[in-house]
């Protein structure tokens, strides 16, 4: 005789991961099943501090719209629900007025989403999460490496990999943007 074990998982909500954000439980959420993720490190820190620093001298000052990092969250599919978390993000005002107010998770598709890689992240890992915010409608993905100093840009029509000798461009989702790479990596 055989004997059949199932496991039957919980899926969680977006609210169910609010409130444990609240108990010190940090994630997302693929479909209903929760990732837990850890701190990724002072060097991560730093890259998302120069770059988010870049893009905020840029949008700020012209209005373009929101600019927000890590644990802001994106609600991205619903039943079973889907919250991912970039490590930045720009939603441009025509999405979201300046004047709105989101409590949870942002429920509109950002038009730019920087991931930077961990050192526990493969490159696999990392170019399938930038073809999933494609396929939500994210218009630009920019993904940084920072073992190689190198970030894979990404776009509907393909993808591009560019040195520290090269410039970021905002192209057609900021119109006006460029950052040298080489400033992405300064202390």
């Amino acid at each position: 005789m055989t004997t059949t074990t199932t496991t039957e998982t919980t899926l969680l909500t977006a609210g169910d991961l609010l409130r444990l954000y609240s108990d010190g439980v940090r994630g997302e959420l693929i479909r209903g099943v929760l990732c837990e993720t850890m701190p990724t490190g002072h060097e991560h820190g730093a890259i998302v501090v120069n770059l988010s620093t870049e893009l905020r001298n840029f949008i700020k000052p012209r209005k373009l719209g929101w600019l927000v990092a890590s644990d802001s969250g994106v609600w991205l599919e619903r039943d079973p629900d889907t919250v991912r978390e970039p490590d930045i993000a720009f939603t441009s005002a025509e999405k979201v007025p300046l004047d709105a107010r989101i409590t949870g998770y942002a429920e509109v598709t950002p038009d730019l989403v920087v991931e930077i890689v961990s050192p526990s992240d493969s490159r696999r890992e990392v170019h399938d999460k930038a073809q999933m915010w494609l396929r939500h409608g994210v218009r630009l993905v920019w993904v940084v490496y920072p073992d190689t100093r190198m970030v894979d840009v990404y776009q509907a029509d393909g993808t591009a990999s560019l040195g520290e000798e090269d410039s970021l461009s905002g192209l057609d989702v900021l119109p006006g943007f460029t950052c040298p790479i080489k400033a992405v990596f300064e202390p």
